[in-house]
């Protein structure tokens, strides 16, 4: 599945505190997805920044007018971004899927009219009748005769 380029906008991104901080006005391409992430910073947007990421610790590094700042990532909500990116692929791949199987396969109903061909015990000499409950007589199952004693 694709998603198609809608637009771009252009936002003012600022990463760090109030003593300590950079702005830069990014563009961002628009797609009509519904995904985990609100937007993703890729190498134009490191870039301008002069950013370093670090995947392994989540942590994101760059100047500021006093120092470096360091934007850190939550491995919580890493994970649970992941899971929902996870499912929300799966379902799109599912939903593909299923289209193509609805398209190849034959249509194939059971008629309410026929009796069902529903496979059906049928007792043998190799089982016997044994009562479970002596005061019900009507409760009883089937075991196989050829059991040991044991």
């Amino acid at each position: 599945m694709k998603a198609y380029l809608v637009g771009n906008i252009d936002l003012p991104v600022m990463f760090g505190n109030r003593a300590n901080f950079r702005t830069e006005t990014l563009t961002f391409e628009v797609v009509d997805w519904k995904g985990a992430y609100h937007a993703i910073l890729g190498r134009p947007a490191y870039a301008k920044f002069m950013a370093v990421p670090n995947y392994t610790y989540l942590k994101l590094k760059l100047l500021g007018p006093n120092g470096v700042v360091t934007v850190s990532g939550s491995f919580e909500q890493a994970y649970v971004s992941s899971r929902e990116y996870f499912d929300l692929d799966k379902t799109a791949v599912n939903s593909a899927e299923l289209g193509q199987l609805r398209a190849t396969t034959p249509e194939c109903r059971p008629d309410p009219g026929k009796p069902s061909q529903a496979p059906t015990f049928v007792a043998t000499d190799e089982t016997k009748l044994v009562m479970v409950d002596d005061a019900d007589p009507t409760k009883t199952v089937r075991v196989g005769s050829q059991l040991t004693a044991k």
